[in-house]
């Protein structure tokens, strides 16, 4: 083979070596999508779109009942201690009713409210004096605690079934947006028929980011979710405690009353 000919094949790979980097990093290059997270969410398909938009909403929601719930717990547990404070003084019980009968600040107030009321409406009606009536006063007392226990169990833990789905779900919910996504980049492969970069890389980031935003969803759920049970359960035992203490107490009254 002669110089000449080694030549024009070194100036011919020269050549096409320079057209695929042109190709590859050419700045006028068309670019669909810039790759910010604004730009992902704007330029996303309206059905990826919708999911990153209800995964958002679902977060900040998610952030607000986390911080309504701790604040609750905290003004819970101190108002708790206030009271229980009050009530193993050693002052009276009807004393203590009467002053905050009007003001309940925590279930435990309410607890011994609605007993303490009851205790009354059996002492009014004379049910306290006869052993054959005791039990059922002592009985329908314990009831009424119960129920106003659980209401207001209930009513610390609402929305806790929120974070739960939420910690569990908000994952999946992103993956269906991810699958959306590479669905989208096959697309504009077939369409362009191209595989470069600038016709792949969008779509694929817009796949990833739904993906991203439903951990960033799932993540503070399931751990926020695992911490206010944890409270919530102490917090209710502690309720469960002073109902059985406060319950022998009114057991032994109907014992002396008898």
């Amino acid at each position: 083979m002669d110089q000449s000919t080694l030549q024009n094949a070194a100036a011919k790979t020269v050549a096409v070596g320079q057209n695929l980097a042109q190709s590859l990093a050419d700045p006028a290059a068309p670019v669909l999508h810039s790759l910010s997270m604004w730009d992902l969410f704007w330029g996303a398909e309206p059905i990826i779109k919708l999911v990153m938009f209800g995964l958002i909403v679902a977060s900040v929601w998610s952030w607000t009942i986390i911080f309504n719930k701790v604040y609750s717990l905290q003004r819970l547990n101190k108002a708790a201690d206030s009271f229980e404070k009050a009530f193993w003084s050693g002052g009276a019980l009807d004393d203590l009713f009467d002053r905050i009968h009007n003001r309940m600040l925590d279930p435990l107030s309410a607890i011994f409210c609605a007993a303490m009321r009851e205790w009354r409406r059996s002492i009014a009606k004379g049910m306290t004096r006869t052993t054959e009536i005791r039990g059922t006063v002592e009985q329908r007392i314990d009831r009424v605690m119960q129920v106003t226990l659980n209401r207001e169990i209930q009513q610390l833990e609402r929305h806790m079934g929120f974070l739960a789905s939420l910690g569990s779900n908000a994952v999946i919910i992103g993956l269906f947006g991810t699958v959306l996504g590479i669905m989208n980049s096959f697309g504009n492969i077939v369409g362009q028929q191209s595989a470069s970069l600038a016709v792949v890389a969008p779509s694929m980031a817009e796949a990833l980011f739904a993906t991203a935003i439903g951990l960033i969803a799932a993540i503070p759920a399931a751990i926020a979710y695992n911490k206010l049970s944890s409270d919530v359960n102490r917090y209710e035992n502690r309720l469960d405690a002073f109902a059985s203490e406060f319950g022998a107490i009114i057991s032994r009254q109907l014992e002396e009353a008898v």
